[in-house]
């Protein structure tokens, strides 16, 4: 449950978009559908016209009964057409535009799909009665898509429009991340779109690495990888010439002739695996006719299998995160045992494995030896609140094998709230919770594995007692310095300090990006009270643990406003005390356009961590530490397609750490994929509401508090799901919990039809649940959930069912093992019909 009440083969020639890939190393997936894409022809003259813009016959040569004028200066800002396509599918395409140009000079309109509007260009013709075609590259939402093609007042207009030709995508677009299409990629050199020969992938393929193109044709993409190490690319391809063919593969600055081997024909596709080498953050990929390579073949698409750990290894469920974790229980203290204790609104239900250790007496300690050498530590703790709700500052002392370092300071006041949803900062109104914050510290100096670290309450240590969580210690490296293609904010008048540097720091992001270049933010805090917008930037900073952004009061965080921009090595701290939905910002919200990547930041004390809206397509959000939100990590709002979030962790945030909610229009095509998530104190781990071939894998998720499961795929908000919703990998430990409003036991892992039915697959593939609070599988309520299919799931231990239920419909068992429950280990009403495979044991 979530309450959702934050704000956030070779003919015809295309026009070519860039694609950036972000990878996190799923198992190869090679892709075989056949694929046509459909065309649909639109009249310029047959469209509704505005603005002086007027059906005419005067110039020859046109299509159908005339052409579009009108589009003269008389009538800039004003003359547009508009009409409508059917798409079957949602994904990329083209339109096609066929126009004349006798002005002797390029022109340009503004061609608008849905709400993404782009500016074309038109080149001259030989003259009026002269005609030519231009493929605007787009995407299609599945259903009915309205075209308008407008002479704005940025535009040059006086041309004429014959018709508008619409190529749709004619099969779901792939809902593996890995892979690019690559009609979607750079295109140079007479590479080109075509869609001649059937059985590809997305909308088309590229076509042109020809004989007269040897030497030139080229798609370039870039791949995003999590870390350096070997992975893979596959290539799938039509080579029908009827000998082997070359091309050659450039990753980086490594290049690599591959050898295609004949296919059966042109419409019989092969893939090939080239080993590469990738690094760590982005990799361009070109796969390129040079003057060495025999060419002629056609592409499809691109998959990339990017390592998934520190020297390529493949990581189990969670995400390869740069520190190690102590659990203070783990240690040896001196103190009081905290928990174990799931009840909601005691401190333990809210420490990791719902244990922790209390210090009241002066000299009580918590040590814990490190395994690796570190020099800088997180602490969670929990200090007392003050009797106005404000909070407490205070330090606490700590040694390394008995010699002291630098006190850590600590604070009450993000933490501790009252009353009901969503909860305020009035003792007085009773129902205390979310106890816990975060404090960091670098040392100066590195303590080699084998050190014990001691935290302690020493006399000057003055709060009334703290409570110690775990410990998270890390090698930092030194600050990073300004990186070519950027230019130092410092040089554009931004400095640290405690000056407010809103309006600084967005005019100096402007100018960078008028240079072409990214912005670089040297170590420091940077004050800021507003939005710093980003609109295709590149903003950087020296690493999480040197460059923050101080967000003042409720305010302060990153506002995308579409373009495609980048995010990386910086910590934005935010300074919120209470959930504001109205009044507070998301550290980092809004359209990120196409293809940006968010990477290496730090989050905490803000409102919610991610607030992606519409129509972000494609973003990379990865190596995220998000703590001590006030509502919800990250969220996926509206229309928000193809995005993946990964090897990230999310700790202690007021609603779902991770969710995808399809409010208004679907969440398409997108994942949650290898985090880690820790102790949100509302709600769910990873929550899919509604939306389309969505997939949540490989998550490590640990305990849930209240009014939430580990996993859940509900109806309860947004739209009715679309297409196919995969669960797969995940390990959940301790979670499900108790909704008390409602007095629901709520299982690990909960398929929830509640506002509509949920008739669309929902797949569960080799989930593990481990130390269920309730109940491991939960289907509910009193709805249909028609197509559920469940293949390797293992439920170790549950505080009552195994598989729980109160719905219609049926689903599919297989491998299913069951152990340990405190209930009997299937318990489901209302019809739920149980088909069985092979595998199962235990129920």
């Amino acid at each position: 449950m979530s309450i959702h009440r934050a704000t956030p083969r070779p003919k015809t020639p295309a026009a070519t978009a860039a694609l950036l890939l972000a990878l996190t190393g799923a198992a190869s997936l090679t892709l075989t559908v056949p694929a046509h894409a459909a065309t649909a022809v639109q009249q310029a003259e047959s469209a509704a016209l505005t603005g002086g813009a007027v059906a005419q016959n005067e110039h020859a040569g046109y299509t159908g009964t005339g052409y579009v004028g009108g589009y003269t200066d008389t009538n800039k800002g004003r003359a547009s057409l508009t009409t409508s396509v059917s798409s079957a599918y949602a994904g990329a395409g083209t339109v096609t535009v066929r126009y004349a140009n006798g002005t002797g000079s390029a022109k340009t309109l503004t061609l608008t799909t849905g709400t993404t509007a782009r500016q074309i260009t038109l080149p001259a013709t030989s003259g009026w009665t002269s005609w030519s075609t231009l493929d605007v590259p787009v995407t299609f939402t599945q259903g009915a898509n309205t075209l308008t093609l407008a002479f704005t007042s940025n535009d040059s207009g006086n041309v004429n429009i014959d018709s508008l030709t619409a190529t749709t995508p004619d099969t779901p677009a792939s809902t593996d991340p890995s892979v690019t299409e690559a009609e979607t990629a750079t295109l140079t050199g007479g590479a080109v779109v075509e869609r001649e020969h059937a059985g590809y992938t997305g909308s088309g393929y590229v076509g042109g690495y020809t004989d007269t193109n040897k030497g030139r044709a080229s798609l370039t993409t870039s791949v995003s990888s999590a870390y350096a190490g070997a992975g893979t690319v596959t290539v799938r391809y039509a080579n029908g010439t009827g000998s082997a063919k070359t091309l050659t593969l450039t990753t980086g600055t490594t290049a690599r002739q591959i050898t295609l081997p004949a296919t059966s024909g042109w419409t019989s596709w092969s893939t090939l695996d080239v080993p590469v080498t990738f690094t760590q953050g982005a990799n361009t990929l070109t796969l390129a006719f040079t003057s060495n390579d025999s060419g002629n073949v056609n592409i499809d698409h691109l998959k990339a299998t990017t390592p998934t750990a520190p020297g390529g290894e493949p990581a189990g469920p969670g995400a390869a995160l740069p520190y190690t974790s102590y659990e203070a229980e783990a240690g040896t203290f001196k103190g009081s045992a905290v928990g174990p204790d799931r009840t909601y609104l005691s401190v333990a239900s809210e420490a990791s494995g719902r244990r922790a250790v209390k210090l009241t007496q002066t000299g009580d300690y918590v040590e814990v030896r490190l395994t690796k050498a570190a020099n800088a530590i997180t602490l969670r703790y929990s200090l007392p609140d003050s009797s106005d709700g404000r909070g407490i500052d205070a330090t606490l002392s700590a040694y390394a094998d008995g010699k002291a370092l630098p006190d850590l300071r600590l604070t009450s006041r993000y933490a501790w709230v009252y009353g009901a949803y969503p909860y305020t900062n009035n003792p007085g109104e009773g129902q205390a919770h979310r106890f816990f914050d975060d404090t960091r510290i670098a040392l100066g100096q590195t303590l080699p594995a084998g050190t014990v670290l001691r935290l302690q309450k020493d006399a000057g240590d003055t709060a009334a007692f703290y409570t110690l969580d775990l410990v998270e210690a890390e090698e930092v490296t030194a600050p990073a310095t300004l990186p070519s293609g950027y230019v130092s904010a410092t040089d554009l008048g931004v400095t640290p300090g405690g000056q407010d540097v809103t309006a600084a720091l967005n005019n100096a992001l402007n100018t960078a990006r008028n240079q072409g270049k990214g912005l670089f933010l040297p170590a420091g805090t940077y004050r800021i009270s507003d939005h710093i917008n980003l609109s295709g930037v590149k903003l950087r900073g020296a690493g999480v643990w040197h460059t923050v952004l101080r967000g003042t009061g409720l305010k302060g965080g990153l506002f995308g406003q579409g373009g495609t921009s980048t995010v990386e090595n910086l910590m934005i701290d935010g300074e919120n005390t209470v959930r504001d939905d109205a009044g507070g910002h998301a550290a980092i919200e809004g359209d990120f356009g196409s293809n940006s990547v968010i990477r290496n930041v730090w989050i905490q004390h803000t409102k919610v961590g991610l607030w992606i809206s519409s129509p972000t397509n494609g973003l990379k959000a990865t190596d995220l530490r998000i703590r001590n939100t006030f509502a919800d990590g990250v969220n996926l709002h509206g229309a928000v397609r193809n995005t993946v979030v990964s090897n990230s962790s999310i700790r202690g945030t007021g609603d779902d750490a991770l969710a995808m909610w399809s409010d208004g229009a679907a969440v398409t095509g997108s994942a949650f994929r290898n985090n880690t998530v820790q102790l949100p104190i509302l709600a769910n781990g990873a929550a899919v509401y509604g939306g389309s071939n969505n997939s949540v894998e490989n998550n490590l998720i640990s305990d849930t508090v209240v009014a939430g499961a580990g996993i859940t795929v509900s109806t309860r908000f947004g739209e009715p799901f679309t297409g196919t919703t995969t669960v797969s990998g995940n390990l959940l430990r301790r979670t499900g919990s108790m909704e008390v409003n409602w007095n629901s036991k709520l299982g690990a892992l909960w398929v929830y039809a509640d506002r509509y039915d949920i008739t669309q697959p929902v797949v569960l593939t080799n989930n593990t649940i481990e130390d269920s609070t309730h109940s491991g599988l939960l289907l509910s309520w009193q709805k249909t959930i028609s197509d559920l299919r469940v293949d390797g799931l293992t439920i170790d231990k549950t505080g009552l069912h195994g598989i729980e239920g109160n719905v219609a419909g049926s689903g599919s068992f297989a491998n299913t093992r069951i152990s340990a429950t405190a209930g009997t280990p299937l318990n489901v009403t209302g019809g739920f019909t149980i088909r069985r495979g092979n595998g199962n044991s235990g129920w």
